[in-house]
């Protein structure tokens, strides 16, 4: 017990000093939410991969779809890799950084209402941001705190509030930058860590081939036809596997929080980098937490009702496999990763809603010391708000998420898109884009007619095909706006700047 403690302790200074330190960093709107657009390679890679994952991929989607996909579930970290992050590096990285930067958007919402010429979406996709962000970050605590409970045998809830507490600490502190630094120091962590993990689950159960012996003779529920269901190529269900592919893959091109990384980007060298870092980290985290989590029938026992508890499944693996120094190994592990997804969501979540929505609806004109005392204020109200949401016991991890992305990536994945690439994109498609995302995942919510993930994932592919159709029979912009905005994708800098980001100095 002294070696978890000793850890938690350590890994709780480093991060609260990484905040102080990073203050000087955060004295301005555009310092706190980009970090001064001047964050380099490494620091932009790990940001975006730990972001992409947390408790809730560790913890919850690695017990509930190890235990309905078995091992087929890798596919989902490879999807994870190849999709979320090596696509949307090289489909949206460079033309986010080059058009937002022309635009002068620092936001999502700000950069809709300037290239569709119109106000009204950045009020409207602000509070959209700031309402589905929530239960995201709720599902963040929800997997950490199960995962705290079970090492420490605290209340759930005081360890909610806890991480909640140290969040806000360094994001209001150091904003930003602070996020991205801790982000750098929490991915080290979180790669040594699922390396150590999986090799411990296999071994308890007598290594790689053992392993995979016992879970062959599990039969499935789903496919009781199928022998060695949960050692299969696709698994027992192959289309229920391709739409978490989707919901957590090609749904992240349209979540702001992911997006948002893009616009803090250096130069051209961070973008090459950032895409090989990116990817890999992805491989490495995803793929070793799915797998991971393949292995959770042998260890995990459904109580009596044989309903399995999904978001048990994992911290009773650990419990009973790993001794108490490797826990506390864990705990750093999916402390890290839980960590830089909340402050992600938290400064995406206060940054949007201040500048886009307080400051175009109520407060126009609004200073730069106004808007960074709002944005720290509403930093501190998301992380109350995600609290008290989490400490709902009714509440899936993978529910929680589910509803957050799809009805985000629904909504954005399309204007966003089809507005860096395609100039015959309309006001009319994004908005119908908007109902389409919200209205499909909140109508799923109260009369439910697919699983969570499923319905997600539909959304987030209608949004690709409802945008440019509804844009085909709508009114245009005007060509002078198109070719002002289009125009800097053609500004020369050593190559087309559609090609190549201006080298900045070391």
């Amino acid at each position: 017990m002294f070696e978890k403690i000793l850890m938690i302790v350590i890994f709780f200074a480093v991060t609260v000093a990484i905040g102080v330190y990073c203050r000087r960093h955060a004295g301005s709107v555009g310092d706190f939410v980009l970090g001064g657009r001047s964050v380099g390679p490494w620091v932009t890679a790990f940001a975006y991969g730990t972001s992409y994952f947390s408790s809730v991929v560790f913890v919850g989607y690695a017990g509930q779809f190890g235990w309905n996909f078995g091992v087929a579930a890798t596919w989902i970290g490879i999807g994870n890799a190849l999709i979320g992050s090596l696509l949307a590096w090289v489909l949206l990285g460079r033309r986010t950084r080059v058009m937002t930067k022309h635009l002068e958007s620092a936001t999502m919402p700000d950069f809709f209402a300037k290239r569709y010429c119109c106000p009204a979406l950045k009020t409207v996709s602000s509070v959209l941001i700031f309402v589905f962000l929530v239960p995201y970050s709720a599902s963040v605590y929800k997997g950490l705190s199960g995962l705290f409970a079970m090492a420490f045998g605290i209340d759930f809830k005081w360890c909610v509030i806890g991480i909640a507490v140290l969040t806000g600490i360094y994001v209001v502190v150091g904003g930003y930058m602070a996020a991205a630094l801790n982000d750098l120091v929490q991915g080290v962590v979180m790669l040594a860590g699922i390396v150590m993990v999986v090799v411990s689950i296999l071994n308890g159960r007598g290594g790689f081939y053992s392993a995979f012996q016992q879970l062959s003779q599990v039969p499935s529920e789903t496919a009781p036809g199928l022998g060695g269901a949960f050692v299969s190529f696709f698994g027992p269900d192959p289309l229920g596997l391709l739409g978490v592919v989707v919901l957590t893959s090609l749904g992240t091109l349209g979540l702001p929080q992911m997006v948002h990384k893009f616009y803090t980007i250096k130069n051209e060298k961070s973008i090459k980098a950032g895409t090989i870092i990116s990817t890999l980290f992805a491989l490495i985290i995803a793929g070793g937490s799915y797998f991971m989590g393949a292995f959770g029938r042998l260890y995990y026992t459904p109580p009596a009702s044989g309903q399995p508890v999904f978001d048990n499944i994992v911290p009773e693996m650990l419990a009973g496999s790993l001794p108490d120094l490797l826990i506390g190994v864990v705990m750093i592990l999916v402390l890290s990763a839980s960590m830089s997804t909340l402050s992600s969501l938290v400064i995406t979540s206060s940054s949007t809603f201040t500048l886009d929505f307080l400051g175009g609806v109520f407060f126009k004109g609004m200073g730069h010391r106004t808007q960074l005392r709002w944005i720290r204020a509403l930093c501190i109200f998301f992380v109350a708000l995600s609290v008290v949401l989490a400490l709902n016991p009714n509440n899936l991890i993978t529910s929680l998420m589910s509803l957050s992305w799809g009805a985000l990536a629904g909504s954005f994945l399309g204007p966003l898109v089809y507005g860096l690439f395609w100039r015959g994109a309309t006001a009319a498609g994004v908005w119908a884009c908007f109902i389409t995302g919200v209205g499909f995942n909140v109508l799923n919510l109260f009369v439910p007619f697919a699983a969570p993930t499923s319905a997600g994932a539909i959304a987030i592919v209608a949004s690709l095909i409802v945008a440019p159709l509804v844009s085909l029979f709508t009114p245009k912009l005007s060509q002078a706006h198109l070719d002002v905005t289009f125009s800097c994708y053609d500004e020369r800098i050593a190559a087309p700047h559609k090609l190549i980001l201006e080298q900045v100095s070391e």
